[in-house]
């Protein structure tokens, strides 16, 4: 039956989705700032991915590797040079930089990389881990879904059980406190957004071989991340998991009930319900004081 697949769809495209937006769930849930380079910073991750495997490396897990260590180097560089310097300054000065990253960003990719549309080839793309009468798995989607997985207990063991955790913990509880028992919030905060930075080049590398993409295409993901996060909570990363699939399912439920042209529609429409019945989110543990 059609439904059961595009249940499964839906399930599966949140693993996706929860990628995409995590790394706005952590700044948000460690600085409280929404990062509107998000999207941008995605789709640079996508094209880094991208050039390494066609000019300099032949094997996907290598290009990865090194596309997660260059994204991370930027993150930590656009926290430590351009926000930490504007983030003593209220919310909107922060807001607005990463506003001017987002546009150079897209800038920048449009002059390297021109306006075609892209994609990371990838054996996953067309194949299916098996098939039958009912439904059957696209092996793309349920990889997207297995790393989603493992992108979160990963970033789960490093804030529960490291030094490094304990301080972003700390300085997302109270900033003030933290710097008072000797913590560094500022330096915190710089690897914050690299960790951060190295899920976005994870989630690039999946979106590059799940669709195609564009250098203008930042905004489309930086929605998707936004609406992940406010579904399950700013700063739970728990929270993003269940957003993104409850968000896949909505948009895969509206497109086989109403029909494709309102896939999105759907979606947003359980988004503003959400807003409406909690608005934060579904399972919030943000706190800023």
């Amino acid at each position: 039956m059609e439904i059961i697949q595009s249940v499964l769809n839906g399930l599966l495209l949140g693993g996706l989705y929860a990628v995409i937006g995590i790394g706005m769930s952590l700044i948000f849930g460690v600085m409280g700032l929404t990062n509107l380079a998000h999207g941008d910073l995605i789709i640079v991750g996508a094209f880094v991915c991208m050039t390494l495997l066609a000019q300099l490396v032949g094997s996907v897990w290598a290009a990865i590797v090194m596309t997660v260590v260059i994204m991370a180097a930027i993150g930590f560089f656009i926290q430590g040079f351009l926000i930490n310097r504007v983030l003593d300054k209220g919310a909107e000065p922060a807001l607005l930089t990463t506003f001017g990253v987002s546009i150079c960003l897209s800038n920048t990719l449009l002059l390297f990389f021109g306006a075609d549309a892209r994609s990371i080839s990838s054996s996953f793309a067309t194949a299916n881990v098996f098939s039958t009468n009912l439904f059957s798995v696209s092996a793309v989607y349920l990889l997207n879904f297995v790393i989603a997985i493992c992108v979160i207990i990963v970033l789960h063991c490093i804030l529960q059980y490291t030094y490094f955790g304990r301080s972003v913990r700390a300085a997302s509880d109270n900033i003030h406190a933290a710097e008072l028992m000797g913590v560094d919030t500022k330096k915190v905060f710089s690897y914050a957004m690299a960790l951060a930075m190295a899920s976005a080049a994870i989630a690039g590398l999946l979106v590059g071989m799940t669709f195609i993409f564009y250098p203008s295409t930042g905004t489309q993901y930086l929605i998707i991340a936004f609406g992940v996060v406010v579904i399950g909570g700013m700063g739970s990363l728990l929270g993003t998991l269940l957003g993104g699939v409850i968000l896949g399912l909505a948009q895969l439920l509206g497109a086989y009930f109403f029909g494709s042209g309102y896939q999105l529609l759907a979606g947003y429409l359980v988004l503003l319900l959400i807003l409406t019945v909690k608005p934060e989110g579904l399972l919030s543990t943000a706190s800023r004081k």
